[in-house]
């Protein structure tokens, strides 16, 4: 009797662990992360690879994140090859069938959705311009819909078991971000055909949704620093047509923006860029809130 009881208790607890495990995700980025928990809930336990702090182009394939990728049942990246010096060599180290390229556990999400800046010609002369288009899709809440659906749909295959609690997950996300971004639209008009200086092309997609025009950038190319006569060729241009705003996100070196903010009185400001860029950006809805506040507060001075 006593090794029935046994049985029953260790099949009930084999039971509970099955029907309570949660789908390991693994996010390259701070913005995957957090859609992931938006669309997972309950259901999943989401790493995020980097911070807003650090610059995605340059992460180090550490053990630790190979750990983490053995064991994620879904890895979701920007890709259009923004991870392209450290992810593959995570995927190839892990080991983890489900999750390497062409498996429903391996999305790219910027592949989802129409790019922007695909180049018509490269080489090396360019500097760090992406082959495959921008890959800062996260910065239009627009494609975040369609990225989100798609992603909704893909958690229905990878965990069938799950699919009510994701569609329903997915649902609900769709309606508040769709209800948002009529308020944000509504309340960024003001910035609409606004000029800025970027310190980097990060914000692509927040200008293409907005309707900001990039005027020029502190990188004399793609990921190479501001340079002295760069920044002096800057200086002229904004004397004669001055921006409205001086951009760089939380990951990236502040001296050249306040320099040439000094030198021309353009407000420099930073954006978190993505979530936990800034004390307010704890999430993807609070992520857009800050940054267009902080343009709208910038515009006004």
């Amino acid at each position: 009797m006593k090794m029935v009881k046994i049985s029953i208790f260790l099949l009930l607890l084999i039971t509970s662990n099955t029907i309570h495990a949660k789908l390991n995700v693994f996010a390259c980025e701070p913005e995957w992360a957090a859609l992931m928990k938006e669309l997972t809930g309950a259901h999943g336990k989401v790493f995020s690879a980097t911070t807003a702090f650090q610059d995605p182009h340059r992460i180090e394939a550490r053990p630790s994140l190979i750990a983490k990728m053995r064991r994620a049942d879904i890895v979701v990246c920007s890709g259009s090859e923004l991870e392209v010096g450290w992810l593959p060599l995570l995927l190839r180290s892990s080991g983890n069938r489900k999750v390497q390229i062409n498996q429903p556990g391996y999305i790219e999400a910027s592949q989802l959705v129409e790019r922007l800046g695909i180049p018509q010609t490269i080489d090396r002369s360019m500097g760090d311009v992406h082959a495959a288009g921008n890959p800062h899709v996260h910065l239009d809440p627009r494609r975040m819909l369609k990225i989100a659906e798609i992603i909704g749909q893909r958690l229905k295959k990878i965990d069938p078991d799950n699919a009510t609690h994701y569609q329903s997950q997915t649902r609900d996300f769709l309606a508040r971000l769709q209800e948002k971004i009529k308020h944000w639209q509504s309340l960024a008009t003001p910035l609409k055909d606004t000029k800025a200086v970027v310190h980097h092309k990060d914000w692509k997609y927040l200008f293409d949704w907005l309707g900001i025009k990039e005027v020029a950038t502190l990188e004399p190319k793609p990921g190479v620093p501001p340079s002295p006569g760069h920044l002096a060729t800057l200086k002229r241009q904004m004397k004669t047509d001055p921006a409205d705003f001086i951009l760089r996100a939380a990951y990236q070196d502040d001296n050249a923006s306040k320099w040439l903010e000094k030198q021309t009185g353009i407000k420099a400001i930073e954006l978190p860029f993505t979530v936990g860029g800034s004390d307010k950006a704890t999430d993807l809805f609070t992520l857009m809130d800050d940054t267009i506040n902080r343009l709208l507060a910038a515009l006004k001075k």
